[in-house]
């Protein structure tokens, strides 16, 4: 049952900036106007890698699932 469980790459906010070129504070923005999948751990914001390429490559709002 869990074998067949799909979790998503979720990086923090640096990570994401160093993966992808963009800057932290442009990261952190995204996540906080909910315009990508993130979470929260602590004060740590991680960022639902997969979903913020889909939002990158859309140029729109993905949803949050």
């Amino acid at each position: 049952m869990l074998e067949n469980l799909k979790t998503p790459k979720m990086a923090t906010v640096n990570e994401v900036a160093e993966i992808t070129g963009l800057a932290r504070h442009y990261v952190r923005q995204l996540a906080l106007q909910n315009k990508v999948s993130h979470v929260r751990a602590g004060k740590k914001i991680l960022i639902n890698v997969e979903k913020l390429i889909e939002f990158l490559n859309a140029g729109e709002s993905v949803q949050q699932e």
